[in-house]
């Protein structure tokens, strides 16, 4: 089943890709033949194949609980703020993004 020049036009809207018509002509042919490159796939006898919805199957967050640890701890401020390129006391300082600073940064 081949893409017609309304169906691309359709999902280059949905990218946010704006095309002119030549390129809508020229993508129509390439999405058409990258389509045309996984037919192969339709010859595999799936019957019975769960389809899956991750590439690793059953796989959950495998990252570890958030536990305290006084390592974390044990950094002083004088060391986190180094290499900071600006700070006020304890805290690093940032460009205010809002504009209502005192002091510009």
């Amino acid at each position: 089943m081949a893409l017609s020049k309304d169906d691309v036009a359709q999902i280059a809207d949905y990218a946010r890709i704006a095309l002119t018509p030549s390129e809508l002509e020229q993508m129509t042919t390439y999405m058409n033949e990258a389509v045309d490159l996984l037919e192969p796939i339709t010859h595999y006898d799936l019957d019975g194949v769960d389809p899956t919805f991750h590439p690793i199957g059953d796989l959950s967050n495998v990252m570890g609980a958030d536990v305290v640890d006084d390592s974390v701890r044990a950094l002083p401020i004088g060391v986190a703020l180094k290499n900071a390129p600006s700070a006020h006391d304890r805290y690093f300082r940032v460009p205010s993004i809002l504009g209502d600073s005192e002091e510009d940064f």
